[in-house]
Formats: C-alpha cells, structure tokens, sequence
C-alpha cells in the first residue's frame, strides 16, 4: 500500500518524489507554495518508497502506472477533466507511464529533472568526462544486483551525504533536519533494496521492451518539462518534445542543480503556476 501527505484545500494537485529522497518531504518547500497558491496538495510515496509497502517486485513502470491510477481512484481524484500530477527524477519515469497509459487521469503534468527510460538518448561509448560521471554514474550502479545493497548497508549516511553534495549547487538546501529523515527512510527495512529495484527493472530488456512501446503513444495533455540550470537542462523538455504536441519548458533555477524542489522551490512553483495560467 502506497502512503500519502495531504495539505491545504481547492483543486487538487498530486506531487511524486524521486530518488534517492524517497520520502514526501522532497516536496517538504514546494507544498507550502502551492497550498498559499490555493490548491490542495497530495504527496504520494509510491511503492518502495518511504512508509509505503516494500513488495519484491513489481518496479516496473508498468505496474508503477497502474499503482498511480488505483492511487487516484481510491483518493477519488480520478475525475473528469483529470487532475494536475508534478513529478521529479523517478517520480517523472511513473507520473509519464500514467500519462500514457491513463492520459484521461491527467489535466496537465510537471516532469522535472528526469530523463525518460527507453526515450532519452544514452551517453556516448567510452570513458565519461568527470562532470558526467557524477551526474549518471547511478544508472550503472544501481541496476547491479547486490552489491549496491553490500556497499550502502550500515553507511547511509555517508551515502546520502555524499549523493547531495555531489549532485546539489545549493548544498545548504538539503538542511540537517531533511537529511535525518531521508536517512531514516533510506535505512528503513527494504527501502534501499526499492530504490534500486526501480532501475534495475526499468532498464533491464524487459523494463526497456515496455518502454520502447510506451513510446510510441502521444501525450496529450499539456506538459511542463524542466531541468536544473546545473542538472539536465534543457534535456528533459527536448526529450518529452518528441512524445507530445503541446509541451513546453526548458531550463530554470539559475544555480540550481538536480535536487530542484529543495534547491530552487520558488523558481519551480512559479514555473508551475504560469504554466497552469496558460493552460486553465
């Protein structure tokens, strides 16, 4: 069973965290925003993901589209017209599966700092420049089996200490409260094993094979795509172009980097918020 975190009243909006934050708080600057902007806020930790179930499988975003649409029927969100979903990292890879396999679920949807498994393009062959090991080396390291859970176990800590060092700008955004919880979920039982479950079964030949057909469906909905100026960039909205015809984004945050909602919140909600203006 997936967990929540709801917040404020008015039209509903349904945030999804990434990894390896894993918890609602990842949102914990970006709730406030939207609750002043009068929308009532839905934080959903999906399967693996902080207090929610830690089945052995079913990572897959597949399973992960049809979670998100039980998690909307049963919250009474899936109504007509769809509800506004704003995802980030891991987040973006499931809130884009929904969308594709339940477009009429969604009124308009936010994929921030992500690529989309399947879709984007993979780096060139060969030895990756300094700056682009630190930004992927995960995509590798994760999927291995074991071992990533051997290395982590006892030291998460460290981990995340690190992760946020070396993927923030703003390293002051990830505060010393919001470390000790995203520690307490990483350590929680099962919670590590979740994390990388998502990528191993995302890019395994049978997580890409379900890709490669999801690609092949539009988005029809209005879409916000957005990178860090320090993170993908412009990357995200470049790669979602090629799924959609009314999407739009690019790069904000000036000195922001991957972790966007703790680094650059007000950057992304007036993002969100101009973009729900032009698209009521």
């Amino acid at each position: 069973m997936s967990t929540t975190v709801t917040a404020g009243s008015g039209e509903p909006v349904v945030l999804i965290p990434g990894w390896p934050e894993m918890s609602w708080i990842a949102w914990r600057k970006v709730i406030p925003l939207l609750v002043e902007a009068g929308r009532e806020v839905y934080v959903l930790e999906p399967r693996g993901f902080g207090d929610s179930d830690k089945p052995q499988g079913g990572y897959d975003l597949d399973t992960a589209a049809r979670d998100l649409h039980g998690f909307l029927s049963a919250a009474g969100l899936a109504r007509p017209g769809g509800v506004d979903i704003v995802a980030h990292d891991v987040g973006t890879w499931i809130a884009h599966a929904h969308a594709v396999a339940y477009p009429g679920e969604v009124k308009r949807l936010v994929l921030t700092e992500s690529n989309v498994p399947g879709v984007t393009p993979l780096p060139p062959a060969g030895v990756p420049s300094e700056a682009v090991n630190l930004k992927a080396w995960q995509f590798a390291f994760n999927r291995l089996n074991d071992l990533p859970e051997i290395l982590v176990q006892g030291r998460e800590r460290a981990y995340l200490t690190w992760l946020f060092a070396t993927k923030t700008t703003r390293t002051h955004a990830i505060e010393p409260a919001a470390l000790d919880e995203y520690v307490r979920v990483f350590s929680s039982p099962g919670t590590a094993r979740a994390g990388f479950d998502w990528y191993r079964a995302n890019f395994s030949p049978e997580g890409l094979a379900q890709a490669r057909v999801r690609a092949t469906k539009r988005l029809p909905m209005p879409v916000l795509a957005l990178g860090a100026s320090d993170g993908v960039g412009d990357a995200l909205r470049a790669t979602v172009a090629t799924l959609g015809d009314r999407v739009k984004g690019g790069s904000i945050g000036q000195g922001c980097g991957h972790f966007l909602p703790s680094e650059c919140p007000d950057d992304l909600v007036a993002a969100i918020l101009a973009f729900w203006g032009e698209t009521r």
